[in-house]
């Protein structure tokens, strides 16, 4: 007995039905999470801060940069200050710092080093001391001549700005240059008055490095 058409033809579309109902499933599966992406709730974008740049670290002032400035500070404690070609001259009179012979400095001289400490700190330059004196010449217990009470003057005032002023001994040198650079005439009193000082010189260069 031959088999019907049904029997015939039911096995081989048995498998399309399995395939139909998988593909179902995926469809439903696939529409399930595109609805529940779109119910979610979105979550806020946070807003990116734009970079602020750090404000500018303020550096110390050079002398080549405001000479003007330090000028200012100095001449407003009434000192004698100048510019030359080795930069800003501070003058101090032996009758301001010194008994006459004599390298010790007077107690009424402490103000006027304290101010010139005060700026000396705020700047990073070289300073010069340098003692100068008259032609008188001089020979007493301590000193042979005017060049070394030239120098000692100047190695009592860096002793002073660094011991109470806190200046780093590195930015400070002391010179002597004796009765060789006189400011007036050593022939009358006035003029060796205006000789026998110590100038500060606050040099255009940096300090030197240590090594």
């Amino acid at each position: 007995m031959k088999p019907s058409y049904y029997e015939r033809h039911s096995g081989r579309d048995r498998w399309m039905i399995s395939y139909l109902d998988v593909l179902t499933i995926l469809l439903i599966l696939f529409v399930a999470l595109a609805a529940h992406l779109q119910s979610a709730p979105k979550k806020p974008v946070a807003e990116v801060a734009p970079a602020v740049a750090p404000p500018p670290v303020p550096s110390a002032p050079h002398l080549g940069t405001a000479p003007a400035s330090i000028e200012q500070d100095l001449e407003q404690d009434g000192l004698d200050v100048k510019e030359d070609s080795r930069g800003i001259v501070v003058s101090l009179s032996q009758a301001l710092l010194f008994a006459p012979g004599d390298d010790r400095i007077n107690n009424d001289a402490l103000p006027t080093v304290d101010a010139i400490g005060e700026v000396l700190r705020k700047i990073p330059n070289s300073v010069s001391l340098i003692g100068h004196a008259d032609s008188v010449p001089i020979h007493n217990q301590r000193f042979h001549d005017n060049w070394e009470l030239a120098a000692a003057r100047g190695l009592r005032l860096l002793d002073l700005l660094t011991r109470r002023c806190g200046i780093d001994e590195s930015r400070l040198s002391v010179e002597s240059d004796g009765a060789n650079e006189p400011r007036g005439s050593n022939d009358t009193p006035d003029g060796r008055a205006l000789n026998r000082r110590v100038e500060i010189v606050i040099r255009e260069n940096p300090p030197r490095a240590n090594p």
